[in-house]
């Protein structure tokens, strides 16, 4: 058998690298769903947001009755209304992809129900960057021989 294709095989792999990229639809409120919180439970769904890590190309899913669902700026958000929001549906199940880095800001349609908690903040984090080739790599690729050691090593070419 020729040494080029184990050598070959084994240059591949070393240069290969697989980035796994895996997006979520995460239930806004979990089985409760998009709905006014208790008068104790005004922070009930910024904890909700931080007990949860959202990446880009994530998706929520808002279920709700009688109420609608905007993305607002910060300062819409901090007053609970918003003339232009950036994003408005009220169909009782909305999907809201997060398709960039940063922060989002939600709010309820409803005024009195957004004043009453029915608003959240999430932080979607920066893709992660590759990771940088590994020296047996970058050595594989300008010195192929180099390979034919660790190969060796392996019994890949016996």
């Amino acid at each position: 058998m020729s040494l080029s294709f184990p050598l070959s095989v084994v240059v591949i792999i070393s240069m290969v690298c697989i980035h796994k990229v895996e997006c979520v639809e995460l239930n806004v409120g979990g089985d409760d769903g998009w709905v006014t919180p208790s008068s104790k439970n005004q922070l009930l769904y910024n904890d909700w947001a931080s007990k949860n890590r959202f990446n880009v190309n994530d998706t929520l899913r808002f279920v709700y009755k009688k109420d609608s669902v905007m993305v607002v700026t910060e300062e819409e958000y901090e007053k609970c209304r918003s003339s232009h929001p950036v994003f408005f549906a009220n169909n009782g199940d909305t999907a809201f992809a997060l398709e960039r880095p940063g922060l989002f800001y939600f709010i309820s349609g409803v005024s009195t129900h957004c004043q009453r908690g029915l608003k959240m903040i999430v932080k979607v984090l920066e893709p992660d960057s590759p990771p940088p080739p590994r020296m047996e790599s970058a050595a594989a690729a300008l010195f192929p021989a180099a390979a034919f050691v660790p190969a060796l090593l392996l019994g890949l070419l016996i």
